[in-house]
């Protein structure tokens, strides 16, 4: 395993990073990366990823205040701040009191009969009830696990996929380079920027703020795609977080996610509510959906079609395997996928543990959000200057293949495992739709333009599905 001396530096990964997005090589002088792995427990450079995650969005943030002609400006992000901030969902206190815990009480790891080791995300009541009809056992912790010693850890995730479950088997890095979806993997970008249709050039909208004018609708729960949104408002966007009342959620992450954001619902299984959305999207500039493969798609809200409604529009566009290879319409979160692409095995492994072992933060989601933003941004430049609708894709295998190929920090579990109380320098205090809201700020420091959010955090619902003059 690779010494820190070893592995990626901060400074070259995000040089590779920023080339891949097509930045400007002078801007990276205007960057400051301190601190140093391991800064969480983990044999994996995941203060690293999350230091350039974040450090990359707010220097695409910094290239769009210079178009504005604003100056240019120093955009600084430390290691331990950023670390902090991949673990927001862990660290908030509203009116001091923790969230409640996420999980469900049968989601988790299982063997299986076949000796393998299976992880169930059961959050959401359709997917416990869909894991449940399979196995036909009651809904207790033991009744699964018995009723799992009667299917090997290969054919349980099969039958779960064929009816739009989540479910993984471990393996380990051998086992998916292996898998046809590992090798299709292994063949994408991290981050896709592609130019998908025709449109004049369309200056950024008068503003103070380097998004200052922008909207963002924002179709997305859990992590990754509201991470996206909650950057972007960081900088100065009008983002509005559209979900139906219908849909579940997990309550934990609401509050955390939604800072930043208005908050609508759409039913999009109405013919109004596909209309109202419409109409939203033809006066928005970015549209972020992280609905299943094909899903949104089917309501007639593909890449073309939404930019029909919207010459100029950047449209993003999350998965959780990818969009090539035979898993490219597999549902998928940020567990699952550290469980079947091999980062719990090699956890495991670098731990001396039997069974799968997680990394210390969803660094997947959260990689996986700022690096959208930062493709979000990029387009927006380009859009400012060469016209034309982007589609910006990535997906969390994909960032877990990036994160990978940092390297490992040898004795990197050691590291003790910062609690709340460690982190109170890097919380901040504000009101909010739940009560007064205690939690991690952004980590990058921008001077002219400082990463803020504007509008509190509130329930799911509470605005009109309108954007505000």
């Amino acid at each position: 395993m690779a010494k820190p001396a070893d592995i990626e530096t901060p400074h070259g990964a995000l040089a590779k990073l920023w080339t891949l997005a097509d930045g400007d090589p002078a801007a990276l002088a205007s960057v400051a990366l301190t601190g140093s792995e391991p800064v969480l427990p983990s044999s994996f450079c995941v203060g690293t990823a999350a230091q350039i995650s974040i450090a990359a969005a707010a220097l695409a943030s910094a290239e769009l205040w210079k178009l504005r002609g604003g100056e240019t400006q120093t955009v600084s992000c430390g290691m331990r701040a950023a670390a902090a901030e991949f673990r927001s969902e862990r660290y908030f206190r509203i009116d001091g009191e923790p969230p409640p815990p996420p999980w469900d009480k049968i989601a988790g790891v299982y063997r299986t009969g076949d000796g393998r080791w299976l992880r169930l995300h059961t959050n959401f009541p359709h997917h416990r009830d869909g894991v449940l009809d399979i196995l036909g056992c009651a809904y207790e912790r033991d009744a699964v696990g018995t009723a799992l010693e009667n299917w090997s850890a290969s054919d349980f995730e099969d039958a779960a996929a064929e009816r739009g479950l989540v479910v993984a088997m471990m393996r380990s890095f051998d086992e998916w380079d292996a898998h046809p979806q590992g090798r299709a993997v292994a063949a994408l970008p991290l981050l896709e920027i592609i130019r998908i249709g025709d449109a004049e050039p369309r200056p950024l909208p008068a503003g103070e703020r380097p998004l200052s004018g922008i909207r963002v609708l924002n179709l997305t729960r859990v992590i990754a795609g509201p991470v996206c949104g909650r950057t972007l408002a960081a900088h100065g966007a009008d983002v509005m977080r559209v979900t139906s009342p219908e849909l579940p959620h997990i309550p934990g992450l609401i509050a955390d996610m939604g800072r930043g954001k208005l908050s609508a619902f759409i039913d999009l299984q109405t013919k109004e509510g596909c209309a109202t959305l419409r109409g939203l999207a033809g006066t928005s500039d970015v549209f972020v959906q992280g609905y299943r493969p094909g899903g949104i798609a089917g309501l007639g809200f593909s890449p073309q079609e939404v930019a029909g409604m919207r010459p100029g529009i950047i449209y993003v566009s999350l998965s959780a395997y990818g969009h090539e290879g035979p898993w490219s319409d597999r549902r998928g979160f940020d567990s699952l996928v550290q469980m079947a692409t091999g980062i719990n095995h090699g956890e495991a492994e670098a731990a001396g543990a039997d069974g799968p072992k997680t990394l210390p933060c969803q660094a997947l989601d959260h990689a996986t959000g700022h690096l959208m933003a930062c493709g979000v941004m990029t387009a927006l430049h380009r859009r400012a200057t060469q016209g034309g609708s982007w589609l910006v894709r990535g997906s969390l295998a994909q960032t877990g293949h990036w994160l990978r190929q940092m390297g490992r920090v040898e004795g990197g579990q050691a590291r003790a495992d910062p609690g709340p109380d460690e982190v109170g320098d890097l919380v901040e205090l504000a009101p909010s739709g739940f009560g007064a809201l205690a939690a991690v700020r952004h980590a990058a420091q921008m001077p002219a333009t400082p990463p803020r959010w504007t509008r509190p955090s509130v329930p799911l619902g509470t605005h009109p599905p309108v954007w505000p003059n």
